[in-house]
């Protein structure tokens, strides 16, 4: 049994991968500051700690002063539109945090830290799977303060700590926030398509992303901890490949048994017409495919959240 540290355990990616590392039989201490995350969601046997990752005080006075054999830095402001609100949040919750936990892991014989990257890193990049090699030029203050993270983990090579940033493409799945109409497209188009039928996008339907579904990820990150030559990389994770926007809207659609009206108006700060992943380094390093297609992954996320909302939920 091993013991680690998952920071954002209360939201959509940190509550999944805690719940599966409880399930392998690890001890499992779960930091959020609830601040967009659910105390509920946390999965039990989870010790779990509130606090906020860029509180210095939280390392001192609240977590447990134990050797974590890892670290999963998942926790964070993930929103490109929203980090144009308070951009000063967004750098101290997405980059000092992962400073205080590269401090706090070295100084309680933690060498081990995963980090829940971005594909915003990379801004706009030729219609073509992107590589990691590729220049990243952010258009967010969200992705600028990503690779800012990113780069500082590079650093803290040097000093033992060893890394792996998985630029996370798009994700969703059960558990995501369905509430938050800023954060998730597939959630957001989701969200509006069953309780107002009818979905508002903002930009063109031939806008493109690569959809990745949750059990994937959390798969992606477990990887990891048993990948050696995954240690000091940067890696893509991505699910569909390339799916235009209007493909993914009347896919989901079709899911629907009610008729869903469609508008697209507007733009978003920050928002990248298109990209998707060339998963070549994944799966050299991590082993790691993508094994739930975009379909499948709508109709499970669809029927989860049917049951949310007949519950009284999501």
């Amino acid at each position: 049994m091993a013991l680690y540290l998952v920071t954002g355990v209360a939201g959509f990616i940190g509550s999944a991968l805690a719940g599966a590392l409880v399930r392998q039989g690890h001890e499992v201490v779960g930091l959020d500051n609830l601040r967009t995350g659910f105390r509920e969601k946390v999965p039990g046997g989870v010790v779990f700690v509130e606090g906020d990752c860029a509180d210095e005080r939280v390392y001192a006075d609240a977590l447990p002063q134990k050797a974590y054999d890892a670290i999963f830095h998942i926790a964070g402001q993930s929103s490109g539109e929203i980090s144009f609100d308070d951009p000063v949040y967004d750098l101290r919750t997405n980059t000092e945090s992962t400073l205080h936990l590269l401090r706090f892991g070295l100084a309680h014989g933690c060498s081990r830290l995963i980090y829940a990257s971005t594909m915003s890193v990379y801004g706009s990049q030729p219609d073509a799977p992107v590589a990691e090699d590729a220049r990243a030029v952010p258009e967010s203050f969200y992705g600028t303060g990503k690779l800012a993270s990113e780069n500082y983990l590079r650093l803290y090579e040097a000093r033992g700590m060893r890394s792996t940033s998985l630029r996370l493409f798009n994700v969703y799945g059960p558990g995501q926030n369905m509430g938050n109409l800023r954060q998730g497209m597939v959630s957001i188009f989701m969200a509006m398509m069953v309780k107002d039928k009818h979905i508002h996008i903002k930009g063109h339907p031939n806008r493109y992303r690569d959809f990745v579904y949750i059990d994937d990820v959390v798969r992606a990150f477990l990887l990891c901890l048993s990948r050696e030559q995954s240690c000091g990389r940067i890696l893509n994770i991505g699910g569909s490949g390339k799916i235009q926007v209007g493909d993914m809207v009347e896919r989901l659609r079709t899911l629907s048994k009610d008729p869903v009206t469609v508008e697209y108006s507007g733009s978003t700060p920050g928002d990248l017409f298109g990209i998707h992943a060339d998963g070549a380094m994944a799966a050299k390093h991590l082993g790691y495919e993508a094994e739930i297609s975009l379909d499948e992954g709508l109709e499970r996320m669809y029927a989860w959240y049917l049951e949310q909302t007949d519950a009284g939920g999501a």
